[in-house]
């Protein structure tokens, strides 16, 4: 059991290091949602983005064969975004 601490003109919770291991938020961005009874405290997983390149290419190949492999490639390319301001 813990209580709100004040930090600044906020206030925080201190996670005991077990529970941050058990639920994997180590070292991760986190995400807080509002639920009915409270506040669901998640990780961010940003697995899936990373393997967009490898998931296309194999539906790609699977679906229609290597003449789209240059399609693929194309879609992958994101060399032209390297002076996009995020």
């Amino acid at each position: 059991m813990t209580t709100l601490t004040k930090i600044g003109n906020s206030q925080g919770v201190r996670i005991p290091k077990s529970l941050i291991q058990q639920a994997h938020l180590e070292n991760v961005n986190l995400e807080f949602e509002i639920v009915e009874n409270g506040l669901l405290v998640k990780p961010i997983n940003n697995i899936a983005r990373d393997l967009w390149g490898e998931n296309i290419k194999k539906v790609l190949s699977d679906d229609i064969g290597l003449e789209d492999e240059a399609m693929a490639d194309e879609l992958l390319n994101d060399s032209d975004l390297e002076d996009y301001e995020w």
